[in-house]
């Protein structure tokens, strides 16, 4: 496998976090390609190893968050993304691409609503990492901060699936306080193979020690937790987990 595995970046009109996504991923080892929606072909995901739907406000998130990217996504890539996670592809997708990902039926059924608060919110979150064999969390701690910018961010679904969700390992993250009335505090869910991974906050946002809000933090690691996310996927599809203890 390429030490430097290829990661592409799929750009929906209104989508923001692009270009950071991609410096986020290229500082753990991937190589980036962002390519517009209007543009994306299935040819693109073949030749990818990693497909990240970005955070930002798809479409200007009108009807709700997600829905239009959801359903360009299905105009222009037919069930080749489907097909890309069958033949071993990682996908991970940040906030909104989060949202997009639950809407087009890759990750375990569930919606993403006005927060609680009916407020938008941007700040800091303690979360807990309850899938610590994740390939996008085997190298981070149980517990971490990563920042959220969301309005639409609070996980639910039908009745009793949650805790299915979370006995059967497909929840990631949790919120270690309720932060946007979220079923069983939930920020992140996986497939079951892993493999396809989305998140209400943005590890992209804290590559840095110096992002963090507390000057005293840049002593204690050399990246911020959010590096180490993607520090990680990518020491699982390069093959170096094996190699690297």
């Amino acid at each position: 496998m390429s030490p430097t595995p290829p990661a592409l970046l799929i750009k929906f009109p209104g989508t923001n976090c692009d270009a950071e996504t991609a410096r986020a991923l290229e500082a753990a080892g991937f190589s980036t390609s962002i390519v517009p929606v209007s543009l994306i072909t299935p040819e693109h995901l073949a030749a990818a190893k990693l497909v990240v739907f970005s955070g930002g406000f798809s479409y200007g998130d009108y009807v709700m968050a997600g829905r239009i990217a959801q359903l360009v996504s299905e105009v222009k890539l037919g069930d080749s993304l489907q097909k890309f996670i069958a033949n071993g592809g990682y996908v991970l997708g940040i906030c909104n691409g989060f949202q997009i990902m639950t809407k087009l039926g890759v990750l375990p059924e569930g919606s993403l609503i006005d927060n609680a608060s009916g407020r938008f919110q941007c700040r800091w979150v303690k979360l807990k990492n309850v899938a610590p064999h994740s390939p996008y969390l085997a190298d981070l701690p149980d517990d971490f901060e990563l920042p959220i910018a969301h309005a639409e961010g609070r996980f639910v679904a039908a009745e009793g699936k949650a805790q299915q969700y979370m006995d059967e390992g497909l929840v990631a993250l949790t919120y270690k306080d309720d932060v946007n009335g979220s079923t069983l505090k939930i920020a992140a869910l996986q497939d079951k193979t892993g493999r396809v991974f989305g998140l209400m906050p943005h590890p992209e946002r804290f590559i840095l020690p110096e992002d963090h809000y507390d000057p005293d933090w840049c002593a204690r690691k050399r990246h911020g937790w959010g590096y180490y996310l993607f520090r990680s996927v990518w020491r699982e599809i390069s093959g170096q987990r094996k190699l690297v203890a």
